[in-house]
């Protein structure tokens, strides 16, 4: 990130940076980034999502998340976890979404193992990671934006140990980030507020 605060957007509200790029980007920072996200299906599919930009840049991802969501059943875990063979080569071959033979292996086996976990106990483990927000300030400026924490590398580390694949502490941060287990809306931004943890 270059280091810069907040930036007016067209209706004058003050916004993160990268929040003002484009009118996708606009709606997902004000109605979505850094609210809290609970539920182990959601929780799976941000997590899918964030492991399916790993490289790329977030709006390739945020374009095409409706697509996403049919090529993978609403990311609803039991479906997805019986995903077939024929499944995984379709998949492959649906150009509205993100073609990586590596990443959609990972969705898959992912879905498998989360299939295997009590209700409830992905949304559990990942907000267990959550910091006190007591103890983390708003950043002032996006070079005070981290792109991993202690927290991260520990949720990241938990994850891995339990079977679930594609995930590193990047990813894992930028998790945390878009489900509101931390708030890094900008000290200034009018959204700020809305990242709070509930």
């Amino acid at each position: 990130m270059s280091g810069g605060g907040t930036v007016a957007g067209a209706d004058g509200l003050p916004r993160c940076p990268w929040g003002v790029s484009t009118e996708d980007y606009v709606a997902y920072h004000d109605t979505e980034w850094g609210r809290p996200v609970r539920g182990d299906d959601a929780l799976f599919e941000r997590l899918s999502l964030e492991a399916f930009q790993s490289g790329l840049s977030w709006i390739t991802i945020l374009r095409r998340r409706e697509t996403f969501r049919a090529a993978f059943a609403g990311f609803r875990i039991a479906e997805v976890a019986r995903f077939t063979g024929k499944d995984r080569e379709r998949l492959l071959a649906d150009p509205g979404i993100i073609r990586n033979r590596a990443k959609v292996d990972a969705t898959l086996a992912n879905a498998r193992s989360l299939a295997g976990w009590a209700p409830g106990e992905l949304t559990d483990l990942v907000w267990s990671y959550a910091p006190d927000p007591a103890t983390r300030p708003l950043p002032r400026t996006t070079a005070d934006v981290p792109a991993v924490t202690d927290e991260s590398k520990a949720l990241s580390k938990e994850l891995k140990r339990r079977g679930i694949r594609f995930v590193g502490p990047t990813t894992a941060y930028a998790l945390m980030q878009a489900c509101g287990l931390v708030n890094d809306h900008l000290a200034g931004c009018a959204f700020a507020g809305a990242g709070v943890r509930a």
